[in-house]
């Protein structure tokens, strides 16, 4: 069976459209890839549903119903995402009440377009954590190298997206879950603006910071992903993703934070550089530029910063049941979490703000910023069994993602090299709030520049195996 699934989405449109491929076979290859590859992805994995769901894209196909970009095109969810017939974990040990199984906009924006759910992924339990493993259910492995993590706390998306599982794959990201695992899997992802997605029927892990996003092969995948989701996107998906191609290299100014590339694994600096000189070569105005906020924001981060208060409230409140069956990586963490004074949370928030507004003034002067976006290989899996070690590399692999989240930027993170252990090194690429079209097209424009994930990197080893 020919794997049309790994086909970019604009290009299997017309072929669906036309009858030439059907959704039921994107359907049959997706669990036949899940058979082969078997890396973990999901927790709640059901085939006879894909194919009832495919089935029904099919026959909307035939009946001369075009629902947008993604109808027939099989997606996964993380297991954070309410999806009507299916259980939610959030990653605990035991199923959330029934509450958490309702649809919020954005599984109901993909069941509008009748995009198969191919299942519900692996998360951290609690989206509480950026490794990617959770004792309960073990880790999904990278696909790059199996003994490593696939990033979190979004585990198992980009890891349904190279086992061809999926094309596209619904995560969330509040100090960098969805770009975590899309560097460390050589996947696009996309954080969203605060507030620019809804998080109703997300199982919430920090209000202030909670954003909605996705995985994808390539951003142009990403795009037509964003566009079936976004309630701002009144055009065609695909006259989206063409509006958003009229932008070229030349024309976009790069600032480079020098902050981002502190401390980081061999090969990942200069993975980034060498994509950055490339992009230099190519006309793109490249220039430096002092964030000083990054530095406050990270020590009100290693602090606890908003998140540790928000969760422990949750926690203590409306999923006191589960509290007892806590991952000791998040339960060691929790009576410092519960013994943060409220003056000291309310001061953060406040203080958050200020530098949010600050930093906002000084990235006016170009389009986006860059850095690497993880300045760690993703570790071992056995290297994370011991707690001490799983919370120093939790910190470490945070440290670039989460300023966009308590700054309140958007951002998209590309592949761009491979670092010295041979793992995939990402380039974040951060635009002001609400300015999302820009990050993407930005992005866009790079990728085309730079190629693809499989131009720029190549294959994962269980493809190419």
């Amino acid at each position: 069976m020919a794997n049309n699934i790994y086909r970019p989405i604009e290009s299997l449109a017309n072929d669906l459209r036309s009858g030439v491929v059907k959704s039921s076979t994107l359907a049959e290859e997706a669990i036949i890839n899940q058979d082969r590859h078997g890396l973990g992805a999901y927790k709640t994995w059901t085939p006879d549903r894909v194919r009832l769901e495919s089935t029904a894209a099919d026959a909307a196909f035939e009946a001369g119903l075009d629902l947008g970009p993604l109808q027939g095109i099989p997606v996964s969810v993380k297991d954070l995402y309410g999806v009507s017939g299916y259980p939610t974990f959030a990653g605990a040990a035991s199923q959330l009440s029934a509450k958490w199984e309702a649809e919020g906009p954005v599984v109901r924006a993909l069941r509008q377009t009748l995009a198969p759910v191919t299942g519900k992924t692996h998360t951290v339990e609690f989206a509480f954590g950026g490794i990617g493993t959770n004792p309960h259910w073990g880790a999904p492995r990278n696909p790059w190298n199996q003994n490593r993590v696939s990033g979190g706390s979004s585990a198992g998306a980009g890891v349904s997206l190279w086992e061809g599982s999926a094309m596209l794959a619904l995560g969330s990201d509040t100090a960098g879950s969805v770009r975590i695992p899309a560097s460390a899997t050589g996947t696009v992802g996309v954080k969203t603006s605060m507030g620019r997605w809804s998080v109703d029927g997300v199982v919430p892990l920090s209000p202030s910071l909670d954003t909605t996003g996705l995985l994808a092969r390539t951003v142009a995948d990403a795009v037509l992903g964003f566009a079936t989701i976004d309630p701002r996107v009144h055009n065609s998906g695909f006259g989206f993703l063409a509006a958003l191609r009229d932008i070229s290299i030349a024309e976009i100014q790069i600032g480079v934070c020098d902050w981002f590339f502190e401390s980081c694994d061999p090969g990942i600096a200069e993975g980034v550089k060498a994509a950055l000189d490339e992009l230099a070569a190519a006309g793109a105005e490249i220039s430096s530029i002092d964030l000083p906020e990054t530095r406050e924001a990270a020590d009100i981060f290693r602090g606890g910063g908003l998140a540790a208060s928000e969760f422990a409230a949750f926690i203590n409140t409306e999923m006191q049941p589960h509290k007892a069956e806590l991952d000791p990586n998040v339960a060691a963490r929790f009576e410092a979490m519960e013994s943060i004074p409220a003056i000291d949370y309310l001061n953060r928030k406040a203080r958050l703000v200020e530098l949010s507004r600050s930093v906002a003034g000084r990235i006016a002067t170009v389009d986006v910023v860059v850095g690497p976006t993880l300045p760690i290989t993703p570790p071992t899996i056995q290297s994370v069994a011991d707690s001490g070690e799983y919370r120093r590399q939790n910190m470490a692999i945070l440290n670039n993602t989460m300023i966009a989240n308590l700054l309140q930027l958007c951002a998209v993170t590309i592949p761009v090299a491979l670092d010295a252990a041979q793992m995939p090194v990402g380039l974040m690429i951060m635009a002001p709030l609400g300015a999302d079209e820009r990050a993407l097209a930005v992005a866009l424009a790079i990728e085309s520049r730079l190629g693809t994930a499989t131009d720029r990197i190549g294959l994962p080893p269980i493809l190419t195996a």
